[in-house]
């Protein structure tokens, strides 16, 4: 089996063939521009109504739902602007077009989350000291309506093409706005009925802890892409293996996987392959691997036949193999 990494080097010589085609496909055309239109009409209307209430009921987790819904419509905005701007064909320098527009939306998103959710967290625990006066009843009575509303755009927004990273940073807006309405439901109903206003501030807190789990795992996972890590559930080293194990495969080396945006992987790699070998069926033997095994469809592969000389293969039933499995090529002779 061959030796794969991620050196990039430059191969002048040798005859260069495959990849998959030029497939310009991504997930965001694919995503309902309707449905997250109608998404968007429906929390900008609630969140008008919300603030009102918020503001007459004293209510900081009214006002910090109010301020995540409005957060809620710009990604939604944003992610329907990305998707038109992703669908543009490959122009000029743009080789791949303008997918990646899609991740930086839901950079955006996840980031806007995190801080929303230090806004919060930070004026709630200024309420759980001084605690102000909330009307429990408007707080509740919003709160389910929240809720009715935000279950309608969770719902309207899941039906869209959630593999795109852009679409789900959308979708994390709406779901963690729902389980605020919940939280603030909840909230509104114990100062009702208790008149315990510190419940306002805890839901607030709650809010902010949810805003924080999900817009740190769209950050996380846009900026894999961004710095163009192995898409997740692919490991390069494995991948690198399983080339080098077909057959004729003598060395796998320049080894990269990545992701152009989400749901859209990509692979190059330098293939040597056994003297008088053909290297054709090589490349559409991997290819074949790569795309059934892996769902990898994007390859550019560069084929060239090893030097003439005897390769000998040490691997897990050699003596003197590693511990460990792995395999290596040497050459000797």
């Amino acid at each position: 089996m061959g030796k794969a990494n991620g050196a990039a080097g430059a191969h002048p010589h040798g005859h260069g063939h495959g990849h998959a085609g030029g497939h310009w496909h991504g997930v965001g055309a694919d995503a309902d521009k309707r449905l997250l239109t109608l998404a968007l009409l429906l929390i900008l209307g609630f969140m008008a109504a919300e603030v009102v209430i918020g503001l007459i009921a004293g209510s900081l987790a009214l006002l910090s739902d109010a301020g995540h819904m409005l957060t809620d419509a710009a990604a939604i905005a944003l992610a329907l602007v990305a998707m038109r701007i992703a669908a543009r064909p490959p122009k000029g320098g743009f080789t791949y077009g303008f997918k990646r527009v899609e991740i930086i939306s839901a950079q955006i998103n996840g980031i806007t989350l995190l801080l929303l959710a230090a806004f919060f967290a930070v004026e709630a625990v200024r309420r759980l000291v001084n605690p102000p006066e909330v009307t429990g009843e408007l707080v509740l009575a919003t709160g389910v309506a929240g809720i009715a509303v935000n279950l309608a755009a969770t719902w309207l927004v899941g039906r869209a093409n959630r593999r795109s990273l852009n679409v789900e940073g959308a979708f994390q807006h709406i779901l963690s706005d729902l389980y605020a309405f919940i939280a603030t439901a909840v909230a509104g109903f114990v100062v009702w009925l208790t008149g315990w206003t510190r419940a306002d501030a805890i839901a607030a807190i709650v809010v902010a802890a949810l805003m924080l789990k999900a817009g740190w795992r769209l950050v996380r996972d846009a900026g894999r892409v961004i710095l163009e890590a192995a898409p997740a559930g692919i490991a390069p080293a494995a991948v690198g293996r399983r080339m080098a194990a077909i057959e004729h495969v003598v060395e796998i080396h320049d080894l990269h996987i990545w992701e152009v945006t989400s749901g859209y992987p990509a692979l190059s790699a330098h293939i040597l392959v056994a003297p008088g070998a053909d290297c054709h069926a090589v490349r559409q033997a991997t290819e074949a691997m790569l795309r059934a095994e892996y769902g990898i469809t994007h390859t550019t592969l560069q084929m060239d036949h090893a030097p003439e000389r005897i390769l000998r293969i040490r691997g897990r039933d050699d003596r003197d193999g590693d511990a460990d499995g792995s395999c290596h090529l040497e050459g000797v002779g």
